[in-house]
Protein backbone atom coordinates (compact mmCIF):
# COMPACT_ATOMS: atom_id res chain seq x y z
CA UNK A 1 0.00 0.00 0.00
CA UNK A 2 0.93 3.18 -0.97
CA UNK A 3 0.21 6.78 0.81
CA UNK A 4 1.14 10.22 1.69
CA UNK A 5 2.74 11.19 5.03
CA UNK A 6 3.02 15.15 5.99
CA UNK A 7 5.10 15.40 9.22
CA UNK A 8 6.90 18.79 11.01
CA UNK A 9 10.59 19.78 9.95
CA UNK A 10 11.31 22.56 12.41
CA UNK A 11 8.96 25.55 10.96
CA UNK A 12 7.97 23.63 7.81
CA UNK A 13 5.48 20.94 6.79
CA UNK A 14 7.46 18.29 4.46
CA UNK A 15 5.81 15.84 2.63
CA UNK A 16 6.63 11.76 2.15
CA UNK A 17 5.31 8.62 0.61
CA UNK A 18 5.45 5.37 2.56
CA UNK A 19 5.22 2.40 0.62
CA UNK A 20 4.37 0.04 2.80
CA UNK A 21 6.23 -3.56 3.66
CA UNK A 22 5.62 -6.28 6.45
CA UNK A 23 9.21 -6.12 7.76
CA UNK A 24 10.32 -4.08 10.97
CA UNK A 25 13.73 -2.79 8.49
CA UNK A 26 12.89 -0.26 6.19
CA UNK A 27 14.79 1.81 3.64
CA UNK A 28 14.65 5.74 4.05
CA UNK A 29 15.53 7.28 0.43
CA UNK A 30 17.22 10.84 0.60
CA UNK A 31 16.95 12.58 -3.04
CA UNK A 32 20.42 13.98 -4.67
CA UNK A 33 20.19 17.65 -5.70
CA UNK A 34 16.98 19.38 -6.28
CA UNK A 35 14.68 16.58 -7.35
CA UNK A 36 11.51 15.79 -5.83
CA UNK A 37 10.76 12.41 -4.16
CA UNK A 38 10.24 10.44 -7.28
CA UNK A 39 13.71 10.92 -8.62
CA UNK A 40 15.04 11.06 -12.00
CA UNK A 41 12.92 9.51 -14.41
CA UNK A 42 10.50 8.09 -11.62
CA UNK A 43 13.33 5.93 -10.40
CA UNK A 44 13.05 6.47 -6.83
CA UNK A 45 9.21 5.86 -7.06
CA UNK A 46 9.65 2.71 -8.91
CA UNK A 47 12.79 1.31 -6.75
CA UNK A 48 10.42 1.68 -4.10
CA UNK A 49 7.64 -0.25 -5.08
CA UNK A 50 9.60 -3.21 -5.74
CA UNK A 51 11.27 -3.28 -2.23
CA UNK A 52 8.38 -2.80 -0.31
CA UNK A 53 6.83 -5.86 -2.60
CA UNK A 54 9.68 -7.68 -1.23
CA UNK A 55 8.41 -7.11 2.37
CA UNK A 56 10.37 -3.45 3.54
CA UNK A 57 8.72 -0.76 3.68
CA UNK A 58 10.01 2.62 2.21
CA UNK A 59 10.19 6.04 2.60
CA UNK A 60 10.54 8.94 -0.11
CA UNK A 61 10.41 12.87 1.12
CA UNK A 62 10.94 15.98 -0.13
CA UNK A 63 12.97 18.17 1.67
CA UNK A 64 12.24 21.87 2.85
CA UNK A 65 12.23 24.17 -0.35
CA UNK A 66 12.00 20.96 -2.55
CA UNK A 67 8.77 19.57 -4.46
CA UNK A 68 5.53 19.46 -2.35
CA UNK A 69 7.40 20.41 1.13
CA UNK A 70 7.53 23.81 2.32
CA UNK A 71 10.48 26.15 3.53
CA UNK A 72 13.21 27.56 2.25
CA UNK A 73 15.66 25.10 0.53
CA UNK A 74 18.92 25.39 1.75
CA UNK A 75 20.76 22.20 -0.38
CA UNK A 76 22.36 19.35 1.34
CA UNK A 77 24.78 20.66 3.28
CA UNK A 78 21.65 22.22 5.69
CA UNK A 79 19.47 19.02 5.26
CA UNK A 80 20.11 17.00 8.56
CA UNK A 81 16.80 18.37 10.37
CA UNK A 82 15.02 16.93 7.10
CA UNK A 83 16.47 13.66 7.50
CA UNK A 84 16.06 13.47 11.38
CA UNK A 85 12.33 14.27 11.21
CA UNK A 86 11.84 12.08 8.07
CA UNK A 87 13.30 9.22 10.13
CA UNK A 88 11.09 9.99 13.23
CA UNK A 89 7.92 9.71 10.52
CA UNK A 90 8.57 6.86 8.56
CA UNK A 91 9.79 4.94 11.95
CA UNK A 92 6.10 5.96 13.81
CA UNK A 93 3.81 5.26 10.57
CA UNK A 94 5.70 1.67 9.43
CA UNK A 95 6.32 0.80 13.33
CA UNK A 96 9.98 -0.33 12.34
CA UNK A 97 12.86 -1.27 14.58
CA UNK A 98 15.30 0.22 12.23
CA UNK A 99 16.25 2.24 9.47
CA UNK A 100 18.61 2.04 6.34
CA UNK A 101 19.46 5.19 4.70
CA UNK A 102 19.97 5.30 0.95
CA UNK A 103 20.70 8.41 -1.28
CA UNK A 104 22.70 9.22 -4.74
CA UNK A 105 25.05 11.43 -5.19
CA UNK A 106 25.27 14.47 -3.02
CA UNK A 107 22.06 12.84 -0.90
CA UNK A 108 25.08 10.09 -0.04
CA UNK A 109 26.89 12.79 1.32
CA UNK A 110 23.93 13.94 3.32
CA UNK A 111 23.78 10.59 5.40
CA UNK A 112 27.23 10.29 5.56
CA UNK A 113 27.34 13.40 7.22
CA UNK A 114 23.94 13.60 9.25
CA UNK A 115 22.47 9.71 9.49
CA UNK A 116 23.95 8.95 12.48
CA UNK A 117 22.75 11.57 14.38
CA UNK A 118 19.29 11.00 12.70
CA UNK A 119 19.20 7.73 13.96
CA UNK A 120 20.04 5.40 10.75
CA UNK A 121 20.92 2.13 11.74
CA UNK A 122 23.32 2.02 8.36
CA UNK A 123 23.67 3.32 4.74
CA UNK A 124 23.87 2.35 1.23
CA UNK A 125 25.55 5.18 -0.30
CA UNK A 126 25.55 5.38 -4.06
CA UNK A 127 28.03 7.63 -6.40
CA UNK A 128 28.83 9.46 -3.66
CA UNK A 129 29.63 13.07 -4.30
CA UNK A 130 32.89 14.65 -2.91
CA UNK A 131 33.44 18.12 -4.69
CA UNK A 132 32.18 20.20 -7.49
CA UNK A 133 35.09 20.66 -10.39
CA UNK A 134 37.44 23.80 -10.75
CA UNK A 135 36.24 24.22 -14.21
CA UNK A 136 33.93 22.81 -16.99
CA UNK A 137 35.23 19.47 -17.82
CA UNK A 138 33.95 16.33 -16.06
CA UNK A 139 36.75 15.19 -13.52
CA UNK A 140 40.24 13.35 -14.41
CA UNK A 141 39.26 9.98 -13.50
CA UNK A 142 36.04 10.27 -15.79
CA UNK A 143 38.01 11.78 -18.48
CA UNK A 144 40.68 8.44 -18.55
CA UNK A 145 37.83 6.39 -18.53
CA UNK A 146 35.81 7.92 -21.57
CA UNK A 147 39.39 8.64 -23.09
CA UNK A 148 40.56 4.75 -23.12
CA UNK A 149 36.78 3.34 -24.31
CA UNK A 150 37.51 5.41 -26.88
CA UNK A 151 40.83 4.13 -27.64
CA UNK A 152 39.61 0.97 -28.60
CA UNK A 153 37.05 1.45 -30.42
CA UNK A 154 37.60 2.21 -34.12
CA UNK A 155 34.50 3.98 -34.95
CA UNK A 156 36.17 6.61 -33.04
CA UNK A 157 39.60 6.36 -34.99
CA UNK A 158 37.93 6.84 -38.21
CA UNK A 159 36.29 9.78 -36.87
CA UNK A 160 39.55 11.40 -35.67
CA UNK A 161 41.10 10.62 -39.29
CA UNK A 162 38.04 12.46 -40.72
CA UNK A 163 38.76 15.78 -38.31
CA UNK A 164 35.46 14.94 -37.00
CA UNK A 165 37.08 15.65 -33.78
CA UNK A 166 37.18 18.46 -32.01
CA UNK A 167 40.96 19.33 -31.27
CA UNK A 168 40.61 22.08 -28.55
CA UNK A 169 38.21 19.53 -26.39
CA UNK A 170 40.73 16.96 -26.82
CA UNK A 171 43.43 18.88 -25.22
CA UNK A 172 42.05 20.43 -22.78
CA UNK A 173 41.20 16.53 -21.60
CA UNK A 174 44.61 15.21 -22.25
CA UNK A 175 45.95 18.39 -20.45
CA UNK A 176 43.72 17.96 -17.18
CA UNK A 177 44.65 13.93 -17.03
CA UNK A 178 48.18 14.70 -17.72
CA UNK A 179 48.53 16.97 -14.35
CA UNK A 180 49.16 15.02 -10.99
CA UNK A 181 46.27 14.62 -8.67
CA UNK A 182 46.28 17.49 -6.12
CA UNK A 183 45.06 17.20 -2.31
CA UNK A 184 41.54 16.48 -1.93
CA UNK A 185 39.75 20.03 -1.09
CA UNK A 186 38.21 21.29 2.28
CA UNK A 187 34.65 19.55 0.94
CA UNK A 188 36.50 16.40 -0.40
CA UNK A 189 37.89 15.51 2.81
CA UNK A 190 35.66 15.76 5.70
CA UNK A 191 32.96 14.10 3.76
CA UNK A 192 35.40 11.10 2.70
CA UNK A 193 36.38 10.72 5.92
CA UNK A 194 32.70 10.45 7.32
CA UNK A 195 32.22 7.86 4.90
CA UNK A 196 34.97 6.30 6.46
CA UNK A 197 33.37 6.48 9.79
CA UNK A 198 30.35 4.56 9.40
CA UNK A 199 32.87 1.52 8.79
CA UNK A 200 30.98 -2.09 7.56
CA UNK A 201 27.68 0.25 8.46
CA UNK A 202 27.68 1.90 5.20
CA UNK A 203 27.99 -0.07 2.21
CA UNK A 204 29.10 1.77 -1.07
CA UNK A 205 27.33 1.42 -4.46
CA UNK A 206 28.99 2.73 -7.72
CA UNK A 207 27.66 3.34 -11.14
CA UNK A 208 30.83 1.51 -13.23
CA UNK A 209 30.64 4.21 -15.83
CA UNK A 210 28.99 7.20 -14.21
CA UNK A 211 31.33 10.37 -13.82
CA UNK A 212 30.67 10.61 -10.00
CA UNK A 213 31.07 7.41 -9.38
CA UNK A 214 34.82 7.22 -11.50
CA UNK A 215 35.86 10.16 -9.08
CA UNK A 216 34.83 8.55 -6.19
CA UNK A 217 36.76 5.34 -6.79
CA UNK A 218 39.76 7.10 -7.63
CA UNK A 219 39.51 9.31 -4.64
CA UNK A 220 38.92 6.29 -2.44
CA UNK A 221 41.97 4.86 -3.22
CA UNK A 222 44.51 3.49 -0.12
CA UNK A 223 41.00 3.83 1.82
CA UNK A 224 39.20 1.07 3.22
CA UNK A 225 36.31 1.13 1.77
CA UNK A 226 34.42 -1.93 0.10
CA UNK A 227 32.27 -1.08 -2.91
CA UNK A 228 29.99 -2.54 -5.03
CA UNK A 229 29.88 -2.17 -8.92
CA UNK A 230 26.81 -1.94 -11.08
CA UNK A 231 27.49 -2.43 -14.66
CA UNK A 232 25.62 0.91 -16.12
CA UNK A 233 26.81 4.51 -17.48
CA UNK A 234 23.96 5.68 -16.05
CA UNK A 235 23.93 7.68 -13.12
CA UNK A 236 20.46 6.44 -11.26
CA UNK A 237 20.67 3.16 -12.93
CA UNK A 238 17.95 3.54 -15.33
CA UNK A 239 19.13 0.78 -17.15
CA UNK A 240 20.08 -1.28 -14.40
CA UNK A 241 17.27 -1.10 -12.00
CA UNK A 242 17.04 -4.67 -11.60
CA UNK A 243 20.81 -4.72 -10.25
CA UNK A 244 20.08 -2.00 -8.01
CA UNK A 245 16.93 -3.73 -6.35
CA UNK A 246 18.93 -6.57 -5.73
CA UNK A 247 21.76 -5.09 -4.29
CA UNK A 248 19.39 -2.99 -1.99
CA UNK A 249 17.78 -6.06 -0.89
CA UNK A 250 20.79 -8.08 -0.14
CA UNK A 251 21.98 -5.32 2.24
CA UNK A 252 18.33 -5.19 4.16
CA UNK A 253 17.79 -8.52 4.79
CA UNK A 254 21.66 -8.71 6.04
CA UNK A 255 20.11 -5.39 8.64
CA UNK A 256 17.07 -7.63 9.32
CA UNK A 257 19.00 -10.67 10.72
CA UNK A 258 21.13 -8.22 12.91
CA UNK A 259 23.57 -7.01 10.48
CA UNK A 260 22.38 -2.83 11.67
CA UNK A 261 21.54 -1.40 14.47
CA UNK A 262 18.33 -0.47 16.05
CA UNK A 263 16.77 2.47 16.98
CA UNK A 264 16.64 3.78 19.99
CA UNK A 265 15.48 6.45 22.15
CA UNK A 266 17.20 9.00 22.81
Amino acid sequence: MRRLISFPCEDATLVGTLDEGSSDTGLLIVSGGNEPRMGAHRGQAMLAARIAARGYSVFRFDRRGVGDSEGMNGGWESSGPDIAAALDAFAEAASLARVIGFGNCDAAAALAMFGQEAGCGGLLLSNPWLADEPDALPPAAAIRRHYARKLVDPGEWLRLAKGAVDLGKLRQGLTKIAAPPGPLDETAAPLLHAIEAWGPDAAIIVARGDATGVTFRAAARGHDLAMETIATDSHSYADAMDALERTVLTHLTRAASGGASALHDD
